[in-house]
């Protein structure tokens, strides 16, 4: 496919306009001014359009998209315990493959690429991921609080089956790392043996870390003094690729831990703040180095996927929160949505145009009013556009959602079909 006479942002996430992009199979193979020499297949007009990498979901909850709407304005545990988990007591695997398959049409819809996901029903979620196109890092929830073996506990199984079976299938597409739910919903004797096994196995650990004050505080308390980070770090969580979700209450040492062991922060601002659990410190971990990216969290607790709406919300809640309006730029903020999204799931090809790449692109329309004018493209990119502005959705190549018409997914039968499966969930509670 050929991309011409488009504005590109390019590898180093400079605007550069009427520029060429071809595309051929699953990678990116010409960036430049001039056309490239050869058939490059479908043509595709940039006239009044932007092209830049997809987007990176760095924590994900798809199957909670039948849950959107259900608990509303209640704190994080009340959330929890009064509403999601009673509800989700109920699903079973029909209800979580259209839950996620709905999420992943949301999500070509704004241009999210991959997602980082933590659930249970493992082989639903790869089922949708597969049938969808989208790009994933799966894992199985790990929760605990036995003293008895750990590997007999049945998500420890699931865990363990599902990596052996369904780790980079599809030539890496999908891709399944090991989970941690949280520190406050596991005993140490959980948290080692996934750890242990994601040493072997050489697999990534996704992780909810800190999200509300009671949940650091909590445990600071069980544990001498240890906030959760310390506490993960210490039993070995960290001593592999990890991410780990919100960190919105992390503090000294933290920082340095995460930044040592190569910690990616998936900082989920819009959910942060619909559950008041606070506005993590965006400015300290970009000035540490540590690698951070954005998550949508669910849309249980988000409502939308919308992720251009979670990049203005990323640069705009710490200059409020801290009281300085430099604190995050429009390039930190579009780098943590792409490239640093990509590298925390273990993507190294990913998130970025350059000859090589894969090709999970995304075409933006630039040419509405909310667009103009243009003093600084990138400015409007995170300040002024709307998820509603992405026309065009490419993973590995293939284009999944083009103009309003998806290719792999029947969206009136996914809809239906989610809509079904909680109406049946709703009449057993």
């Amino acid at each position: 496919m050929l991309f011409k006479n488009i504005t590109v942002l390019d590898e180093n996430y400079q605007i550069k306009n009427n520029m060429y992009v071809a595309t051929d199979g699953r990678t990116i193979s010409y960036v430049g001014q001039d056309r490239p020499a050869g058939d490059t297949g479908r043509e595709y007009d940039g006239r009044g359009r932007l092209l830049m990498p997809g987007f990176y979901n760095s924590h994900a909850h798809s199957p909670m998209a039948l849950m959107r709407g259900y608990g509303e304005n209640l704190a994080l545990q009340d959330w929890l315990n009064k509403k999601i988990f009673p509800f989700e007591d109920k699903l079973d695997s029909n209800a979580v493959y259209w839950g996620t398959l709905l999420s992943y049409a949301e999500s070509l819809r704004f241009g999210i690429v991959s997602s980082t996901e933590m659930y249970y029903f493992m082989d639903d979620m790869v089922r949708a991921a597969a049938d969808s196109g989208i790009k994933a890092n799966m894992s199985r929830a790990i929760v605990n609080f036995d003293d008895g073996d750990v590997w007999q506990l049945s998500s420890m199984k699931e865990m363990k089956r599902t990596f052996e079976e369904y780790h980079n299938i599809y030539d890496g597409r999908i891709k399944m790392d090991v989970s941690i739910h949280g520190e406050y919903t596991s005993n140490h004797l959980a948290v080692e043996a996934v750890a242990d096994y994601a040493r072997t196995a050489g697999a990534r650990v996704h992780v909810h870390v800190s999200e509300t004050k009671s949940e650091h505080e909590e445990c600071k308390e069980r544990h001498g003094g240890k906030t959760p980070v310390m506490y993960f770090s210490q039993l070995g969580l960290f001593d592999v690729p990890a991410t780990a979700a919100h960190c919105v209450w992390i503090e000294g040492d933290d920082f340095d831990i995460l930044k040592e062991k190569g910690v990616t922060v998936a900082v989920n601002p819009v959910s942060n703040m619909k559950l008041a659990s606070g506005v993590c410190n965006v400015p300290e971990l970009l000035k540490r180095g540590i690698n951070t990216a954005i998550g949508t969290d669910s849309t249980a607790s988000n409502n939308s996927l919308n992720f251009i709406e979670e990049m203005k919300c990323f640069a705009i809640a710490p200059k409020v929160h801290f009281g300085d309006p430099q604190v995050v730029s429009p390039d930190q903020t579009i780098y943590a949505a792409t490239r640093a999204g990509a590298l925390g799931q273990g993507r190294d090809d990913c998130g970025i145009i350059r000859a090589g790449a894969a090709a999970d692109l995304i075409v933006l329309d630039i040419s509405g009013p909310h667009m103009h004018p243009v003093h600084d493209l990138k400015n409007n990119l995170v300040y002024s556009a709307s998820g509603s502005d992405v026309v065009l959705t490419m993973v590995d190549g293939k284009v999944l959602y083009d103009g309003g018409e998806f290719t792999t997914i029947d969206l009136e039968k996914t809809i239906f079909e989610a809509q079904k499966a909680t109406d049946k969930i709703l009449a057993k509670l």
